[in-house]
């Protein structure tokens, strides 16, 4: 009898930060709104089912849009309600997401410019590909 198998691969079509600081959520939106002239919007917190058959576990939420070129931006938490968004990243307090299309120049100034803000330790590109977790990082 002849098998086949079928190989499932995750499209990750976007771009992660990791973002590590001491403050609260809204507090570092508002310093990232600040400084770089965002528009972080709180939105209805993410839901993830991280657990078979427990509840999902919430993680913070803020939404921002570059109409011009329709890039999307995420703000996320990683320590959620009852648990780590990634949880092999402890050490990183929150994502940036970005979805879409952001040019190499950008992203470098982006990545810059975060780390220039005093509040913030450490602002850092992750490759999704790498983490082991990034099934969460869907939706």
């Amino acid at each position: 009898m002849n098998r086949k198998f079928l190989k499932f691969e995750i499209d990750l079509d976007f771009v992660l930060i990791a973002v590590t600081t001491s403050l609260k959520d809204y507090r570092v939106c508002y310093l990232i709104n600040k400084y770089l002239n965002f528009n972080f919007i709180k939105t209805d917190d993410l839901a993830v089912d991280i657990y078979p058959s427990i509840n999902p576990v919430y993680f913070s939420l803020y939404t921002y849009n570059w109409e011009a070129s329709e890039t999307d931006f995420f703000f996320i938490g990683n320590k959620g309600s009852d648990g780590y968004l990634i949880p092999e990243m402890k050490k990183a307090d929150y994502f940036l997401m970005i979805k879409n299309y952001i040019d190499d120049n950008d992203l470098e100034k982006l990545i810059s410019a975060l780390n220039r803000i005093p509040e913030i330790v450490a602002a850092v590109k992750i490759d999704p590909k790498k983490i082991k977790s990034r099934e969460n990082l869907l939706f």
